[in-house]
């Protein structure tokens, strides 16, 4: 079960969503770090660790909220990052990989894709992502996608870490685009640019990715901020 007012739960002594904004600004190629919002007090708590609160109105979705944000943002940005307020482990790297993927391929959009651990490729809360050869994303589904004939996981088998980047002009026009039906059957917002005909670069990473939904997903990052290490043991 999610849980209200989690960008200000405290984790390690601030708001969570102080150490999403901290991260992003760390990360190369950024210039300016925004928190869009239509709640007061999560404005004035990304104020008070130094990032730039954008209040905007209702949202259909994410993105919506981002581009309304973004159309606030003076000078114009060349290349806007959707990075949820959630992510509180976010690696400034996956953030600058993903920066230097788009500014270097012309794409209009572009996300992040990781290999998948074992167990994830039948789990549903693990989005998986296939692309063709240049690196374009061909689906993304909570299926266990490429299917194996042989059985077993395919090695081309990975998982979508939900970063986006898009560039200024194609925000608006994603924003502006129609639900499309795989979308809403999926429950998958990326399925939209890809029904509507257009690429989206999928760029590898290491970074694991870590959403904080419920209070167990806050005290496991509590966790590894204390540790530095996952619930495996593996370093963070």
């Amino acid at each position: 079960m999610r849980f209200p007012g989690k960008p200000l739960a405290d984790l390690a002594g601030k708001p969570l969503i102080c150490h999403v904004a901290e991260r992003a600004a760390r990360a190369r190629g950024v210039d300016v770090v925004a928190v869009a919002t239509d709640d007061d007090r999560i404005a004035a708590a990304a104020k008070g660790c130094g990032a730039m609160a954008i209040l905007t109105g209702p949202a259909r979705t994410g993105t919506d909220r981002v581009a309304q944000a973004a159309r606030q943002l003076s000078p114009r940005a060349e290349i806007v990052v959707n990075l949820q307020g959630d992510e509180p482990l976010i690696a400034p790297e996956a953030i600058s990989t993903l920066v230097a993927a788009m500014a270097g391929s012309g794409a209009e959009m572009g996300t992040l894709a990781r290999p998948l651990d074992e167990g994830e490729l039948d789990r549903a809360q693990v989005v998986k992502v296939v692309t063709d050869r240049r690196g374009d994303a061909l689906y993304f589904s909570r299926a266990g996608i490429p299917h194996r004939r042989e059985g077993g996981t395919s090695a081309l088998a990975r998982a979508h870490v939900g970063i986006y980047a898009f560039t200024a002009a194609f925000l608006e026009t994603f924003a502006a685009l129609p639900q499309g039906a795989l979308e809403q059957e999926e429950s998958l917002e990326q399925l939209r640019a890809l029904e509507h005909g257009h690429r989206i670069r999928v760029v590898d990473t290491t970074y694991r990715g870590l959403g904080v939904d419920t209070p167990e997903d806050l005290a496991r990052a509590r966790e590894i901020l204390a540790t530095g290490r996952d619930e495996r043991g593996n370093p963070w």
